[in-house]
């Protein structure tokens, strides 16, 4: 089923996406230009005492922060080419700030989130996978990486960074059978939401990696009848494919009762002007990373 119609009052237009093209040796990656800070050359660092993962390369004091150094190279098992220096794209992931040694940085693309597709799970499974999206520009193949995961690898597996969640009080008489879509692109976070989503005693998950995916099913339900049966949308903001706040103002703008959809936005990207893009589409909450467990409890409290 293709999303545009099903009461749709006027045509979506899909969000751009900037992304920072650069290079691990030979191969081509991407990161959403919203994520970087800088880009710097390659400094003198200080090794970490009993670092257990050899990507983890040391730290630096960078604009009165100190910043963690993840060699990409080794991440992705390529070689790295003998140059005189590598360069560092700084990143602030909440809270964190990391850098990721990289080969070179080639430029801006600019495109459409429609032009980004689900990567191929050939070989292996979605979850062993570091990418969340891969385009093509000419005759290059851009892979966009999933570097949440790749940060919580480097911090042995554990949930990096996204706070501890404790028990929730859940409301007396609470429905628990009503569907909560949890779509989110990084295999790695939407499996911690779904967990965490599970503690609370919810029965009726629905997950996806992209907004498209998740809009076609809320879509069917709508049209067979079933759209009450939907009681919120917790949703990342940057997908292959279809965004959260395009899939956000699809549900808006829908001729039904189906637009009174609770729809909480849980990004690495909330940040003062994504908030205000996130209200005006129409955003009920919005929360980064490191607040897993508020972004539960207003889940809660919306479908009260």
């Amino acid at each position: 089923m293709e999303y545009g119609n099903l009461g749709i009052e006027h045509e979506i237009d899909t969000t751009d996406l900037e992304l920072l093209e650069f290079s691990v040796g030979e191969e081509h990656f991407g990161i959403n230009i919203a994520k970087v800070s800088e880009i710097i050359i390659h400094c003198d660092l200080t090794p970490i005492p009993n670092a257990t993962n050899k990507a983890v390369e040391g730290v630096f004091m960078h604009r009165g922060k100190l910043v963690t150094v993840i060699d990409l190279h080794e991440v992705l098992m390529i070689t790295k080419p003998v140059v005189e220096r590598t360069l560092l794209i700084v990143c602030d992931f909440d809270q964190v700030s990391v850098a990721f040694d990289v080969t070179n940085v080639n430029g801006i693309q600019r495109l459409k989130w429609t032009q980004v597709e689900m990567p191929p799970t050939v070989g292996g499974s979605a979850d062993d996978g570091v990418a969340t999206g891969v385009t093509k520009i000419g005759e290059k193949i851009i892979m966009v990486l999933d570097f949440e995961k790749i940060i919580c690898d480097m911090n042995s597996g554990q949930e990096f960074e996204l706070g501890i969640v404790g028990e929730i009080e859940m409301p007396p008489q609470f429905n628990y059978e009503r569907r909560v879509f949890v779509v989110d692109d990084s295999v790695f976070l939407n499996k911690v939401v779904v967990k965490e989503l599970r503690k609370c005693g919810f029965t009726n998950i629905v997950s996806f990696c992209n907004g498209r995916d998740a809009w076609n099913c809320i879509a069917d339900l709508q049209e067979n009848g079933q759209g009450h049966t939907i009681g919120a949308v917790v949703t990342d903001i940057e997908m292959p494919l279809m965004d959260g706040h395009t899939l956000l103002k699809l549900i808006r703008t829908h001729k039904s009762t189906l637009n009174k959809t609770p729809v909480v936005m849980f990004s690495s990207l909330i940040h003062d002007n994504m908030r205000i893009k996130g209200d005006e589409v129409g955003a009920d909450a919005q929360f980064s990373r490191s607040e897993l467990e508020e972004c539960i409890t207003k889940v809660v409290e919306l479908m009260s």
